[in-house]
């Protein structure tokens, strides 16, 4: 170390040491600084006592008791009333949306809560006692017309006699902590408030946890608490199985892709992980739990109530949250009570939390990522915006089933012109029948009907893919109508409600698999689907060897007017209109088209050499090689 280092260490010690002396406090703020920490110290101990005691059961009696008032919030789309029985919302009603659960007379708007099927609250535990919030009277106060508190007050009962001490201001105390201690030692009070915020025009009713002095009632050293909700869903809708099948307990973790409980069972898991929401949701509603932060797991059970008539599914969540009897506000819930309408739930994602994707769109199912995709990116975009400025949702569905079937039309063309060429060339598929006919020349038959084929350019399959690439979208219908919520409660025709079936008669019988009511969609869908089967029948070549296939392609549409007699009148419509459309289609390709030209085309292509693929050449080779074998095997029998 060199002398000029030395020197620099020397005058930072005597800076240090200079400025120590200049700032050394006097006697009397020692003694001042002396009082103050011993003040300090013993609040901290009495403190720790208060937060050790446990109150008897007994002390909170009066909470027990009370009268049970009603606190109500409203604004354009829903109504909540909050009861002071418990401090929780006992009555939730949707201003636009009507209940068809009796039919479609006498309706009245959906109720998604009432007393009897919901019960709510938090569970707090200390050493020796357990405290459910649901069980206690609280104290109503109306802020303003879109905020209610509910308040239970300890105060009284920890501290009777207890006079309040003089404040010391904050000059008094040096150290800030123990300041917030002195301040809550010298005004003694206990407070679990319950403050809930409805919006105008939202479906969210913010729950935030309020209180001071808590640590008196519960332990500091509890980090959690448990949120319980017994919710027994009600019905909304005139047809069950849509109703059943699409509702469900769901959850999501978090970071996660959301997952639900059997909706067909009685079920029950326990979620280990972080859990981000937890919702019951029905065919076209639902009720979710979103906590600020994460529930950090949860018990959810979920029973199955086949033979209610009023009620689908008993659900029970418990969910764990992080808590701390210090806290101010240790706990904020939002929920939403509303349908399940996509673009409301897919704004909702950035509104509640821009940091995590909630995905509540999935509260809706659509089938399929693939299906899902074409549904969120074509056909909701369309629907809604084609709602815009068309009131009639029959018409919007027509015009739908227009737009798509032109956009397909390509596709339709060309499986229509492959139906063209089959068509045209079955003089020569029954002459090749007649030429190898029998069980024994299956192989020899099929081989020469597919050298024809491909000398004349024609393929089964050219028209096959092209009706399998518009599957998705009919596939995306089928999980889209009886999901749209738009369409409840939109007639049609004669029918009431889009979303459900459209009975027109109840038979005095029940037929198996098809029920007693009469669709009428449904039936005239099935004739349409029976004249387009025929027409199609038509266009194909006749052949020997697939004997049963028209006995099965006509019973597929029998077998659709048993399998959507009890889906969305909607649904049916639209396959109505699309078979319509595809019979009109093809009646106008079939009249512009030459077949007899497209025969010559054919045949022309077919009398040229063509050279043989080595796939042909070894397709060639095994069917020779099978029809020696087979002939092999008739001599054996023959000896």
């Amino acid at each position: 170390m060199d002398k000029n280092t030395i020197t620099g260490f020397i005058l930072m010690a005597l800076v240090i040491l200079l400025f120590t002396w200049w700032n050394k406090p006097s006697e009397e703020e020692l003694e001042a600084r002396r009082v103050q920490q011993e003040q300090a110290a013993a609040l901290e101990r009495e403190l720790g006592e208060t937060k050790s005691v446990d109150i008897p059961v007994a002390d909170f009696s009066d909470l027990f008791s009370g009268q049970d008032s009603i606190v109500s919030l409203s604004n354009d789309v829903m109504q909540i009333q909050i009861s002071s029985k418990g401090g929780k919302i006992s009555n939730v009603t949707l201003n636009n949306y009507l209940s068809y659960a009796t039919g479609y007379q006498d309706t009245v708007p959906v109720e998604l809560i009432t007393p009897e099927i919901s019960n709510y609250g938090f569970i707090f535990t200390s050493a020796s006692r357990r405290f459910d919030t649901s069980d206690y009277y609280f104290e109503p106060n109306i802020i303003n017309d879109s905020v209610v508190e509910m308040k239970l007050d300890f105060t009284k009962i920890l501290f009777p006699d207890q006079e309040v001490l003089p404040f010391l201001s904050q000059d008094s105390v040096a150290n800030d902590s123990a300041m917030k201690n002195f301040e809550r030692a010298s005004n003694p009070s206990s407070q679990f408030t319950i403050r809930y915020t409805l919006k105008q025009g939202s479906y969210i009713v913010s729950m935030e946890v309020l209180q001071n002095g808590m640590e008196k009632v519960i332990p500091s050293s509890n980090a959690t608490t448990d949120f319980h909700w017994n919710y027994k869903m009600p019905r909304f809708e005139t047809g069950r199985t849509f109703e059943d099948n699409r509702s469900s307990l769901t959850f999501k973790y978090f970071g996660d892709s959301p997952d639900d409980l059997s909706s067909n069972k009685n079920d029950t898991e326990s979620l280990r992980q972080r859990v981000k929401w937890m919702a019951f949701k029905n065919q076209f509603f639902s009720i979710v739990m979103l906590p600020q932060t994460t529930f950090t797991g949860a018990e959810v059970k979920s029973t199955f109530l086949k033979d209610n008539p009023d009620f689908l599914k008993e659900m029970n969540v418990e969910g764990t949250l992080e808590y701390s009897s210090l806290s101010k506000n240790p706990i904020n819930i939002d929920i939403f009570f509303g349908p399940n309408l996509y673009p409301l739930l897919k704004s909702l994602d950035n509104e509640l939390d821009s940091n995590e994707n909630l995905q509540l769109t999935r509260l809706i199912p659509m089938g399929w990522p693939i299906v899902r995709w074409i549904s969120t990116l074509i056909i909701i975009p369309t629907f809604t915006w084609m709602g815009t400025f068309i009131h009639n949702y029959g018409i919007i569905i027509l015009v739908l089933t227009v737009l798509l079937k032109i956009i397909l039309f390509p596709l339709t063309y060309k499986s229509l012109v492959s139906q063209a060429k089959m068509r045209v060339l079955q003089p020569e598929i029954k002459e090749i029948n007649e030429k190898y006919p029998g069980q024994q020349n299956a192989m020899v038959r099929n081989s020469k009907t597919m050298a024809l084929y491909s000398k004349a350019g024609a393929s089964p399959m050219s028209g096959c893919i092209p009706m399998l690439l518009q599957w998705p979208i009919l596939i995306a219908m089928f999980w889209f109508f009886p999901s749209c919520i738009e369409l409840r409660g939109q007639s049609f025709l004669w029918a009431h409600n889009l979303a459900a079936p459209d009975v027109i008669a109840t038979l005095p019988f029940t037929i198996p698999f098809y029920g007693n009511k009469v669709s009428l969609f449904c039936l005239l869908m099935t004739a349409v689907n029976i004249i387009f089967t025929w027409m199609n029948m038509q266009s194909q070549a006749s052949t020997n060897s697939m004997p049963g296939m028209k006995w099965m392609m006509y019973l597929m549409p029998v077998m659709f007017l048993f399998f959507f007699n009890d889906y969305a009148a909607a649904l049916s419509y639209y396959y109505l209109l699309s078979m319509l459309i595809s019979i009109i289609m093809t009646l106008i390709v079939r009249w512009t088209l030459n077949e007899e030209k497209l025969r010559a085309k054919l045949l022309a292509r077919a009398a040229k050499p063509a050279k043989k693929s080595k796939w042909v050449q070894r397709l060639e080779e095994v069917q020779k090689q099978q029809q020696a074998l087979m002939r092999e095997q008739q001599k054996r029998k023959g000896r």
